[in-house]
């Protein structure tokens, strides 16, 4: 494993993890971007648990369990790729940098882990 890879990879746990807690949480600026692009307060705990997911299973794949790393990158550029869907639909872009960031980790993430 590259160094390059640890620290892009932990950047995006981190990051994701963070923002879970945030939705765990329900965190002023969460519930405010959510209401602003149409998604359900409801939500909030699925979609929470689908970040934590994701952010443990690339702490696995920096483990050792490759597969599970790679299948975690995968599917938060999937979940990020649908927020960016929600922020297009709800016209909403003066925050759209946050999900792109998001996915850029995510991305990055999963194309380090499928080259090592």
């Amino acid at each position: 494993m590259s160094a390059l890879h640890a620290i892009v990879t932990a950047v995006t746990i981190a990051a994701n993890a963070g923002i879970a807690i945030a939705d765990f949480a329900k965190a002023r600026f969460v519930l405010a971007n959510s209401a602003e692009v149409g998604v359900p307060r409801s939500w909030l705990p699925l979609l929470g648990t689908l970040k934590a997911a994701g952010a443990a299973g690339l702490a696995l794949g920096l483990l050792g369990f490759r597969f599970v790393g790679i299948a975690a990158a995968t599917g938060l550029v999937l979940f990020f790729l649908g927020a960016l869907a929600a922020h297009f639909r709800a016209r909403v872009f003066h925050n759209i940098a946050f999900p792109g960031a998001y996915l850029a980790l995510a991305a990055a993430s999963l194309v380090l882990a499928a080259a090592h």
